[in-house]
């Protein structure tokens, strides 16, 4: 979790200020936590604590502002818990707790689309949190990249065969699942440590901090920890609250 939180920190100030290159200060004076933060955490609460996954969406969203796109937004504020069809790719910027909390392919794509639907219940929102929670299950259980990117590959066809270097050129902001979630998960392949991925993902030029987000989110379970610098800088950022809950997922569930 703590792996995507800092990829959402890292990527946060490229967001609207896209740039294609790997060498860059990790940490800029305005990063923050985003969207992506506050409901991945909702995500490891409602886990946690067994609440509906929409409950804690709108309690965690409505408590902590945090640039939410329009249509969440207005969802956040309405009374009705009906979701709105999105494709877009906060379905998978704020799964990581599952992949790391079910301990069975089935299980993991289950609660994977669980936490989808209840905004993002359109196809491709569901088949994007569902891609990136099983790469996560997948990495953090002994699987090599090999595996990660063929199983991926075949089950939601994701095209993975393509490298940074040919997508980087012609990339732009993108929030949809179908063309955020695969090349971020290529982010991750191409990288030989943490924080690399998280860079790869950065120089793409697109939703920064939701694509180094989901790099970063299975980054972590591949590697098995987040460098402890990043995990300093990163906690620096965050409430209490969302702290508490990070630490007692991660011994519940027993997460590097």
């Amino acid at each position: 979790m703590l792996g995507a939180i800092s990829g959402d920190i890292i990527g946060s100030i490229y967001e609207w200020n896209p740039i294609k290159i790997t060498d860059f200060v990790l940490f800029g004076n305005k990063c923050d936590y985003t969207d992506d933060t506050v409901l991945t955490v909702a995500i490891a609460y409602s886990i946690l604590e067994n609440v509906d996954y929409a409950v804690a969406l709108k309690r965690f969203g409505n408590n902590y502002t945090a640039g939410y796109g329009s249509n969440f937004y207005n969802w956040l504020q309405s009374p009705s818990y009906e979701p709105y069809n999105s494709w877009g790719n906060g379905s998978a910027m704020r799964v990581s707790p599952v992949g790391f909390a079910f301990d069975s392919v089935e299980t993991v794509l289950e609660q994977a689309k669980k936490s989808a639907e209840v905004t993002h219940n359109h196809p491709e929102g569901i088949k994007g949190a569902q891609a990136v929670a099983l790469a996560i299950y997948l990495a953090r259980t002994g699987a090599d990249k090999e595996v990660i990117k063929k199983e991926i590959s075949n089950r939601f066809d994701y095209n993975l065969e393509r490298s940074l270097e040919e997508i980087r050129p012609s990339y732009v902001f993108e929030v949809s699942c179908q063309k955020s979630v695969p090349e971020s998960i290529i982010a991750f392949l191409e990288s030989n440590n943490f924080e690399e991925s998280i860079r790869n993902a950065i120089s793409l030029g697109g939703d920064s901090d939701t694509m180094a987000c989901i790099a970063g989110s299975i980054a972590e379970a591949f590697y098995q920890q987040v460098p402890e610098k990043i995990v300093q800088h990163s906690k620096q950022k965050l409430p209490d609250e969302f702290l508490k809950i990070i630490d007692k997922f991660y011994k519940k569930y027993r997460v590097s």
